[in-house]
């Protein structure tokens, strides 16, 4: 029970984090350099712009609410209080930054390169622990349910296009845009590689003529598990042996010198693995990502 409830507040804590990491983004790299923004967050820069005393973080906690109500029933208890969490902390961190500096305007390129950075990680960190900072972060979770096949990072891409352009004609301002897009496009490369890639995970096929010998180095040196799968050649139709592997990124060196010192003649096939899940990489949770 206590180990739940310390794991539980470590969550938190890494939303609050990334939170700090959103809104320190938002207001460093988008707001002073009018860059669009995709999501509630662009909406709210719109509303801001129209009307200047209504706050940007303000503006996004009203407009979630319908969001949230929608997604009650959908996602569950615990999502939706760890979003409203998140939604809530981000938007006080926005304003309150705001409150207390002014960020300078900087070059937009390395604006909108080191915003969609700030951005990918705080979303991917918030996504982690189960959560969404609401707004279209919490419209691609509900779509996700539906096309659990498609990655976040391609969701969210695809659902901020639209406020992008509409951020981009409020600005009168086609650059806008345009920095916006390839800021998005950053952001979602960093999401994903926050969400699916720090597995580094790879997948190798070896064929041998010394499968044994090779399948025991590999499970007595690196740790990893093998399945042996029946193959036969085409041309010379005899029967084969082919290891299958899922390693670390960090352990291609490691298993290609054990291949190629047993059997230098060996056929060895190395692919990028999306994710995997099991003894020794990631675990499977309900509702993943």
């Amino acid at each position: 029970m206590k180990s739940k409830a310390v794991k539980t507040l470590w969550s938190y804590l890494i939303i609050v984090g990334a939170s700090l990491i959103y809104a320190v983004g938002f207001n460093w790299c988008y707001v002073p350099n009018d860059i669009a923004f995709g999501g509630i967050t662009g909406v709210g820069q719109i509303v801001n712009f129209l009307l200047p005393w209504a706050p940007i973080g303000t503006v996004v906690i009203v407009l979630n609410i319908p969001l949230f109500l929608l997604g009650w029933r959908l996602l569950g208890g615990h999502l939706l209080i760890s979003s409203l969490f998140a939604m809530a902390v981000s938007s006080v961190f926005i304003d309150l930054i705001d409150s207390l500096y002014q960020f300078p305007p900087m070059d937009p390129l390395l604006a909108c390169i080191f915003g969609g950075v700030l951005l990918g990680l705080s979303l991917g960190l918030v996504f982690q622990q189960g959560a969404t900072t609401g707004g279209t972060d919490l419209l691609a979770r509900l779509i996700k349910l539906k096309l659990s096949w498609l990655p976040m990072g391609k969701l969210l891409l695809a659902v901020d296009l639209v406020v992008i352009v509409a951020v981009a004609l409020v600005f009168q301002n086609l650059f806008s845009a345009l920095y916006g897009l390839v800021s998005l496009y950053i952001s979602t490369i960093v999401m994903d590689g926050v969400l699916y890639g720090m597995d580094q995970a790879k997948v190798a096929y070896i064929i041998s003529n010394r499968p044994k010998e090779i399948s025991d180095t590999i499970v007595r040196e690196l740790d990893r598990g093998v399945t042996i799968l029946h193959g036969m050649g085409a041309y010379s139709g005899a029967d084969k042996e082919v290891l299958f592997c899922a390693f670390k990124q960090r352990q291609i060196v490691a298993l290609k010198r054990v291949v190629k010192e047993i059997d230098p003649s060996a056929f060895l096939i190395v692919c990028e693995a999306h994710e995997v899940l099991g003894e020794g990489f990631r675990e499977y949770k309900q509702n993943d990502l």
